[in-house]
């Protein structure tokens, strides 16, 4: 079992905080959003030692790149910075998503991010998706040549098989690979992609480890989701799916109130127990929840607690697929 009490965790070579702050719904997907508390709540993650910020160039789209940047403006030192390029959106249909791992486009991508966070460097550039149409070898050499020209210091990839993972490895060193993982998405467990980071000594950010804010408990009906969020269109969140998805948290919420905790605290540390080398990014945009994270820090998973989990919320256990088809199609390159 790892020791998740630990305040920082090694992602490749680099120290990072053991629990990292996801930044996409600051700007998009989750209803309304609030600039002067998305910026208060980064500032608030750095003063509680969590460095690591993660976002995207698809968020917004571009939009998340520049509120990000603005927060960290007078405070760079205190970030490990993480943003990506590869995910196209359609200008004329928000719903649309290409991948795009050209080594012209992801070098022109970069170019954009620093612009936008208005960074010299970005500590880990990440390729969101694997685009089945370029071989591995050149997107991963266009992501070293960007970390041979200074722009970069790591690379990582998203959502990326174990094979695939081990080609990009052997083509330039990965820093981390960034999957969802969650007690409702275990697949990097089924998969080997976990074994394959331990193996090789790459780094794991967990995203949507809280099942994009199912596993804390808060959404009790169908109706509590804004009506612009996009989880209405999750197939987790639909139909007979939520219910059945609903009565497994309640299950969670029993064994977090026998622990002294809440459901999303004992959800963020059972993955911290997953090994040392696992930094889940939660995301949110309001302090308080940010805090109720961090919290998780405190929170000890025993063997014991792991099969108290495992026995009312077995992997697969989830009801529905966890995108819709549409973002399925260009998963796990």
């Amino acid at each position: 079992m790892a020791n998740q009490t630990t305040k920082t965790r090694k992602l490749g070579k680099f120290d990072v905080s053991a629990l990292g702050l996801g930044c996409m719904g600051m700007s998009e997907f989750y209803g309304a959003t609030d600039e002067v508390e998305s910026i208060a709540t980064i500032h608030r993650a750095l003063e509680l030692g969590v460095s690591l910020l993660d976002t995207a160039d698809a968020y917004g789209p571009h939009t998340n790149e520049v509120l990000v940047g603005r927060a960290i403006k007078d405070r760079r030192d205190k970030v490990f910075l993480a943003t990506k390029c590869g995910i196209v959106r359609d200008p004329n249909d928000p719903n649309v998503r290409g991948v795009n791992g050209r080594p012209e486009y992801i070098k022109a991508s970069c170019d954009g991010s620093l612009k936008r966070l208005g960074v010299d460097v970005i500590d880990l550039y990440q390729l969101h998706r694997v685009d089945p149409k370029v071989p591995i070898e050149e997107s991963v050499g266009a992501l070293a040549d960007l970390v041979k020209a200074g722009k970069v210091r790591g690379i990582g990839l998203s959502e990326a098989n174990a094979q695939t993972l081990r080609r990009a490895h052997e083509t330039h060193p990965i820093t981390s690979i960034q999957s969802e993982y969650s007690l409702w998405t275990r697949d990097p467990e089924e998969d080997e992609v976990l074994a394959t980071c331990k193996e090789l000594g790459i780094g794991f950010l967990a995203y949507s480890p809280l099942g994009r804010g199912f596993l804390t408990g808060q959404f009790k009906r169908f109706e509590d989701l804004e009506p612009d969020d996009y989880r209405r269109h999750n197939p987790r969140f639909q139909g007979e799916n939520f219910q059945k998805n609903l009565d497994l948290v309640t299950q969670i919420e029993g064994l977090a109130k026998e622990k002294g905790c809440t459901a999303s605290q004992l959800a963020l540390a059972w993955v911290l127990s997953r090994g040392d080398f696992v930094v889940p990014i939660p995301g949110t945009k309001r302090r308080k929840y940010l805090e109720q994270n961090v919290a998780a820090l405190e929170v000890t998973v025993t063997a014991e607690d792991v099969k108290a989990i495992d026995a009312v919320f077995p992997p697969s256990a989830a009801s529905g697929q966890r995108y819709a088809p549409h973002m399925m199609a260009i998963l796990r390159g």
